[in-house]
């Protein structure tokens, strides 16, 4: 008796590009994509460079803090490009993914793999980069105040092994999440169409991603480096004592200010 056998499900491989027909999310998951390239992804690039100022010791760091502390409505800028855009992007990267489905048991080719991952990896981006800000900018002396303590504020949290594994962790995740995110980007805007052409991409992207997470760790390990183990806790440049220091008073009017104390001659 012949019976009948139902396919096997068909597996999908690569990305689709994202398309106005999809439903009314699809403006949300532009944005979504969107944002996480463009301004996080140019923040994160920008704040590995500046920390990799680290390792020409606590001055030339406490300068890179004190120079972006120093823009012109950088208040505005943090929340308009940075906080605003990234508390978006995470919230509704974890409402994407409460809804997406990703079947590692039956379907174990990569992508799947992928996508759990991206998503792992973006929670803990986003809890790491919680506790960093609160820690960094609320707590303990005040950065945009005094920003050459920004290197030691830095060591005194990774002297804790617990707090330091958490940064090796968080930095190696975020490389992760940043490099294979550019890759979706350029997948579901239809930059990369062709299977060819994202193979090629996703190497560029894996290259990216190791050469930012070797960037973050060499970084890490200026802060925690024997070299800068007795950093004072506000190593203030000479030059900038110089002109925080009132001006001395110049001999004529030391001149002056004394002769006027003294009693009128007989």
């Amino acid at each position: 008796m012949a019976t009948a056998h139902s396919p096997a499900p068909t597996v999908q491989r690569g990305v689709q590009p994202l398309r106005a027909g999809q439903g009314n999310s699809f403006l949300w998951r532009k944005l979504h994509s969107l944002l996480g390239v463009i301004p996080i992804g140019a923040f994160l690039l920008e704040h590995l460079l500046s920390n990799f100022e680290a390792l020409k010791g606590p001055i030339a760091y406490g300068a890179q803090v004190k120079f972006l502390n120093g823009l012109p409505l950088v208040r505005v800028l943090e929340w308009v490009f940075i906080f605003l855009p990234l508390l978006y992007h995470a919230f509704y990267g974890v409402w994407i993914w409460l809804r997406g489905k990703s079947n590692i048991v039956y379907y174990p080719w990569a992508g799947n793999w992928m996508y759990t991952a991206q998503r792992y990896t973006g929670l803990i981006a986003f809890a790491y980069i919680a506790q960093h800000v609160y820690r960094q900018r609320f707590t303990g002396i005040m950065l945009p105040e005094n920003p050459y303590a920004s290197f030691h504020k830095v060591q005194v949290e990774l002297s804790n092994p617990w707090m330091l594994a958490v940064y090796v962790i968080a930095m190696i995740a975020i490389c992760w999440h940043f490099a294979y995110g550019v890759w979706l980007f350029a997948a579901k805007w239809g930059i990369t169409p062709g299977e060819k052409s994202r193979k090629r991409f996703g190497y560029a992207c894996a290259a990216l991603g190791l050469v930012l997470c070797v960037m973050g760790m060499a970084s890490i390990w200026a802060f925690v480096s024997p070299k800068y183990a007795n950093t004072p806790v506000n190593p203030v440049p000479a030059a900038v004592s110089v002109l925080q220091s009132p001006a001395p008073q110049s001999s004529t009017s030391h001149d002056l200010a004394t002769s006027s104390r003294l009693p009128a001659s007989s």
